[in-house]
């Protein structure tokens, strides 16, 4: 059965702290997993989530800061111990190149896996898989960052009682799928669409148009919310949003489904950032994100 969810490895932000570690995401779609900012320690972490290497087929880095990427080394090393029967293609921002060969090849190391490097350079469509197309935009922050965002095709949803009023069934179904009509009857008499599934990730930014793209219209947002409210002078300074702020992206977005995370350790009561975001208005789906959680997908429109 197909699967997709989101698996928690860390949520802090520049320090870990005793509940949170650094960051670490991985999206399973289906039969594909991906691998979103493996900060320090995302190996133990994924052994405590039951994530193995072999769930990985695609690493997303959004910018080289150590919360985002110290993590790639063990990684990488761990994919070519266990010897993954497949390729793996990784994605950070192109101005990081250097970065990603440092901790490509920290240390030694048998190689077993072909790694695919595949930087950014630009907005745009990065890849096509099955089931999924993969984008980047730009952020805002002191370094270069990308964020990322899948989006499955729109499909189309058969509907029984039509396909009986035109007495169709079994195998002609699959004729009239795979050719678009039979016997004087369209695909479009009997189907209607199936709105596709997306999902977006935004970490370390100001608000900025890169932001809003990546959220639009999405069914699941993880975003980074590292400040509350009060401090939204430091998040500007940073280069970060509140709560607040990804709670409203997400309202103008029509998000259906908020995933607040990277927080930072100033802040004790993880529940305020929960308040806050329904406070700007937010009120779809909302997880404050704890480690080692697994959140589901919305089921499909």
């Amino acid at each position: 059965m197909s699967v997709r969810e989101l698996v928690v490895l860390g949520t802090a932000s520049q320090v870990p702290t005793r509940h949170r570690n650094h960051n670490g995401y991985l999206l399973r779609w289906d039969g594909q997993g991906l691998l979103f900012d493996p900060g320090e320690g995302t190996q133990r972490q994924m052994l405590r989530a039951g994530v193995a290497a072999h769930d990985i087929n695609r690493i997303c880095i959004t910018h080289f800061h150590g919360d985002h990427s110290l993590g790639l080394a063990g990684v990488i090393q761990r994919i070519n111990l266990d010897r993954v029967p497949h390729p793996v293609t990784a994605h950070y921002p192109a101005s990081g190149e250097r970065f990603f060969e440092r901790l490509r090849y920290a240390t030694a190391y048998r190689e077993t896996v072909r790694i695919a490097q595949q930087p950014v350079s630009a907005d745009g469509e990065l890849d096509r898989a099955k089931g999924y197309a993969l984008t980047a935009h730009k952020l805002s922050h002191p370094v270069e960052s990308y964020g990322y965002r899948l989006t499955e095709p729109d499909g189309r949803r058969m509907l029984p009682e039509r396909l009986a009023a035109h007495g169709i069934a079994g195998p002609d179904v699959g004729r009239l799928q795979r050719d678009g009509e039979l016997n004087g009857v369209t695909l479009d008499e009997v189907s209607e669409v199936r709105p596709g599934q997306s999902f977006a990730f935004v970490m370390d930014t100001r608000l900025c148009d890169g932001v809003h793209a990546l959220a639009a219209g999405v069914d699941m947002l993880v975003i980074e919310s590292t400040f509350l409210d009060e401090d939204v002078q430091l998040a500007e300074e940073h280069g970060h949003l509140t709560a607040g702020q990804a709670a409203r992206v997400a309202v103008d977005a029509g998000v259906r489904h908020l995933v607040l995370t990277h927080f930072s350790q100033r802040y004790a009561d993880p529940e305020e950032f929960e308040r806050q975001a329904r406070a700007a208005g937010f009120t779809g789906e909302l997880t404050v994100a704890k480690d080692l959680l697994r959140v589901p997908l919305p089921k499909r429109r």
